[in-house]
């Protein structure tokens, strides 16, 4: 099982703060075409736009960036741990 973590700022959306998909190897772009399945519309136009992440939304895969990595193509395997945060601006 793939283990997702939502940050606070997603919770109106995902009504969690984890959830966990049943996915063998796969990748990142994988892996976001169940959530959007799993959370709709408004969950994609949050995180995506032009058919890529956002460039405010932060993606790791244990804790690593995947714009460090290989972006949507990175791979995951059912153990790993994919955290999606959204930066959150205030004043």
């Amino acid at each position: 099982m793939v283990s997702v973590r939502f940050s606070s700022a997603l919770n109106n959306i995902t009504k969690t703060r984890s959830s966990e998909f049943d996915l063998q190897d796969t990748t990142i772009r994988r892996l976001f075409d169940e959530l959007i399945k799993e959370f709709g519309e408004e969950f994609e136009t949050r995180l995506f736009e032009n058919g890529e992440i956002r460039r405010f939304v932060n993606i790791y895969v244990n804790g690593e960036d995947i714009r460090h990595l290989s972006g949507l193509e990175t791979e995951i395997k059912a153990s790993d741990e994919v955290s999606i945060l959204p930066a959150v601006s205030g004043g």
